[in-house]
């Protein structure tokens, strides 16, 4: 009986130093494990925002493409300005390669590979310069920007969503619905 009562006594006394020193050893952990999110949650907050920014200057070529003659022309600044022309000035300039660059740094996976993919198009359709796209190649163009559109939307946090590549392109463009039935014709 002395001996399981010495017994009892030893593990009683290892639990008493143990404890402390495992509540010290999980505390420890606990807190590199909060720094290490609390910096990448940081890490990700500035980069949301270069993205944004980013996004925002890839994406205004393609503004101007989409908007309507009757919108561009009734801004006062466009009067004498073809749209098409400077949408393409602002696609071939110095400056957007240089935020195309940034983004293919900042952008998500999926971003730059729909972006890659709607480059590739336009350098394709840059050989065939003066020539009128077909309508097929319209369609082409407008998916392609609806995919890149999406995909920007998913890495800004709605991975979730339910919109498909046409949803994202209905606000703005007049015929999307015609277009996307055509594109599964």
């Amino acid at each position: 009986m002395e001996d399981s009562a010495n017994w009892l006594e030893v593990v009683t006394a290892i639990g008493a130093i143990a404890t402390p020193i495992l509540v010290l050893i999980l505390s420890g952990i606990g807190w590199r494990i909060r720094v290490g999110l609390d910096r990448q949650f940081q890490l990700e907050d500035k980069l949301r925002d270069d993205r944004i920014e980013t996004y925002n200057d890839i994406l205004e070529p393609f503004v101007i493409l989409f908007t309507s003659d009757a919108a561009w022309k009734s801004d006062p600044k466009n009067k004498s300005r073809e749209k098409n022309q400077i949408a393409q000035q602002k696609l071939l300039s110095q400056e957007y390669r240089r935020k195309a660059f940034k983004m293919s740094l900042v952008g998500s996976e999926s971003v730059v590979t729909s972006y890659n993919d709607l480059m590739q198009y336009f350098f394709q359709r840059g050989e065939q310069q003066g020539v009128t796209p077909s309508e097929n190649e319209i369609v082409e163009m407008i998916s392609l920007v609806g995919k890149f559109l999406l995909e920007i939307r998913k890495s800004m946090g709605n991975e979730a969503t339910k919109l498909d590549h046409w949803q994202m392109l209905e606000w703005f463009i007049t015929d999307a619905r015609r277009y996307r039935s055509e594109a599964k014709a």
